[in-house]
């Protein structure tokens, strides 16, 4: 493997585990709320719901970027990192840098 595959793996996976831990410090936000109207105000409900639907959200993107950095680990190990899925081109090196995660060159990603 390169020099260059390293440096990106490595860049992946502190990105993977610094998403990780996010997700394990958030994992409150997103418990369910309390309909009960003797203990809660309904303003407070509904802010509440609120936060939950962001939280949830917000945990569903993360999910998705460590599928994205969990794809790129592995086309790292097969061999395919830094070619665009589309049309099989080096992927430039400044997109790379920029998002070690991306899967396509500028004219495909346009």
């Amino acid at each position: 493997m390169s020099q260059t595959f390293n440096h990106f793996k490595k860049r992946l996976l502190e990105k993977r585990q610094a998403l990780l831990s996010i997700i394990e410090g958030t994992k409150d936000n997103s418990k369910a709320v309390t309909l009960d109207q003797t203990s809660v105000g309904r303003l407070s409900r509904m802010d509440a719901m609120q936060g939950q639907a962001m939280a949830e959200e917000v945990k569903r993107r993360r999910q998705i970027d460590l599928k994205k950095i969990d794809a790129a680990l592995a086309r790292i190990e097969e061999g395919d990192f830094g070619y665009c899925l589309n049309c099989g081109e080096d992927i430039d090196q400044k997109r790379l840098e920029f998002d070690p995660s991306i899967t396509l060159c500028s004219n495909c990603a346009r």
